[in-house]
């Protein structure tokens, strides 16, 4: 996995720029195709490249970028199409989408190597040669006093690169492929990345793996401002991830009240729904597993995990949990105090717009944005939340709140079957990161985790994790420990 994670790259400023243009286009664009086509050339100024060979593919790179955060999708490469070909049907007060979500944009793509190992100039030509003694293959040669690989008869096993002594062996992979727990990263004519959409579970951690920010998911910013210019209630439900992504000075308070400045009618956590989830999750436990009805529980929460499931263990299906996710359960509770309102889950997750897409189970969220998004959009306004009054924001409990780090929905069940049903035994699992999620479901097919309740998140470290966030890894998992803790109760009241 990247260990770029947390650092404000030049492709993360760049992301964030493109999302600020988005919203500032929906905010005071007058002539909409004009403007589109003209956003380029705004973005790429300069007659000297800052990142590209030159300018006209620094422009081809952005203006996929612009139909992207449109939620629109790429044009053909070998097609005369404009950029703002498709506008007019994006350019609507509700949610636009335009299948797949995630894209790789091809002329972004550095068609990096594979899986490669080769030799450096670090190579000392040693006499002991280990690295030709331990290749089962007879793939290293030598010439010029130097070690060489030949690619034709390398396996890839690595054995060289382990005992070579100055370390001069390296081993490239493609960072997206890498970075893809379900294998759904390909390669297409020409060697660049694409991604199969059969496999692809939207988790997102390719698109910020890539350090040529060649893949980007599809943004509802844009239909989103236009919602709310159109004079619609919209009410926002955020995240338990949301604690230190808009600054180490903006307290919840402060969010709430920057996003009522926003146009925003009111601001609800979706802790909330994790508390629902949390309750009933539990009971669900309970009653089908210790009975052996069923093997064991599988949590639902992560949409990326729960369609990892289905797709590669069919078989787990009737263990996936069938509550609803705390941003479905937060809308219901929405809309049954706004049932005119448009919902808006903000979050880091970039899964979450597919799963208040879906057909099976009814969302009830009409717009799904990130973290970075919605910072697009306050850059775009000019809003520094250190500025804006705070409001109190309705109170959830530490459990829903733990939701957003990886082992907080198994503690937030666990903590209220002991509560509870305080006679039940509770084995808790959690695996992070798609593979580990993988192995974890392989062991429960073959019938080692029989009676446990299992979480699984899809970005290794949880929520906090997921491909919109702004701020480290770490500081966030922090930030919401912290803000748990801060909780008047700690898990939620059973209803009577």
């Amino acid at each position: 996995m990247s260990n770029m994670r947390g650092l404000d790259t030049q492709v993360r400023k760049y992301r964030r720029q493109i999302f600020k243009e988005i919203a500032n286009l929906a905010y005071t664009s007058k002539n909409i195709i004009d403007d589109i086509e003209a956003l380029p050339y705004k973005i790429v100024q300069a007659d000297e490249p800052e990142f590209w060979e030159n300018i006209y593919r620094e422009r081809a790179v952005a203006r996929e970028h612009c139909r992207l955060a449109m939620g629109m999708s790429l044009r053909p490469e070998n097609q005369p199409v404009h950029v703002s070909q498709g506008v007019e049907e994006s350019n609507i007060a509700e949610k636009y989408y335009e299948p797949p979500l995630m894209q790789v944009i091809p002329s972004a793509c550095n068609a990096c190597p594979l899986n490669e190992y080769s030799v450096t100039s670090h190579c000392m030509g040693c006499v002991a040669r280990p690295c030709k003694e331990v290749c089962p293959k007879d793939a290293i040669y030598f010439e010029d006093g130097r070690s060489h690989i030949d690619q034709d008869k390398c396996i890839k096993c690595g054995k060289c690169k382990a005992v070579c002594p100055y370390d001069a062996i390296t081993h490239r992979v493609r960072p997206c492929m890498d970075a893809c727990g379900v294998n759904a990263i390909e390669s297409d004519a020409y060697g660049r990345a694409s991604i199969n959409p059969d496999k692809c579970v939207s988790c997102g951690m390719c698109m910020v793996s890539c350090p040529f920010g060649a893949i980007a998911d599809k943004s509802q910013i844009f239909q989103l401002i236009r919602a709310m210019q159109s004079g619609q209630e919209v009410v926002a439900e955020i995240a338990p991830a949301f604690v230190g992504q808009f600054g180490s000075n903006v307290s919840p308070q402060m969010l709430k009240g920057a996003l009522k400045e926003l146009g925003f009618a009111e601001v609800y956590e979706t802790a909330i729904g994790a508390d629902v989830g949390a309750l009933a999750e539990a009971k669900h436990y309970v009653e089908k597993v210790p009975t052996g009805e069923l093997p064991f529980l599988l949590t639902s929460c992560c949409p990326s995990w729960a369609m990892m499931a289905k797709n590669l263990f069919p078989e787990t299906i009737d263990s996936i949990s069938r509550e609803l996710t705390p941003m479905v359960a937060t809308a219901r509770y929405i809309k049954e105090r706004h049932p005119d309102a448009h919902v808006v889950f903000i979050g880091p997750c970039a899964a979450k717009k597919l799963e208040a897409s879906r057909k099976t189970v009814r969302s009830d969220v009409d717009f799904v944005i990130t973290f970075e998004e919605l910072a697009g959009m306050f850059d775009a306004k000019g809003l520094l939340q250190e500025n804006i009054p705070g409001e109190e924001i309705e109170d959830a409990t530490g459990a829903g709140r733990g939701y957003g780090v990886a082992g907080g929905v198994a503690q937030a069940i666990k903590d209220c079957i002991t509560r509870y049903y305080p006679e039940t035994e509770v084995h808790v699992e959690h695996a992070e990161g798609l593979s580990d999620c993988k192995k974890m479901l392989m062991l429960a097919k073959a019938g080692r985790k029989n009676g446990c309740l299992i979480e699984g998140m899809a970005c290794p470290g949880g929520c906090v994790a997921g491909a919109g966030t702004n701020i480290p890894i770490t500081e966030a998992t922090k930030n919401v420990l912290a803000f748990k803790e801060q909780a008047k109760e700690k898990i939620p009241e059973e209803e009577v």
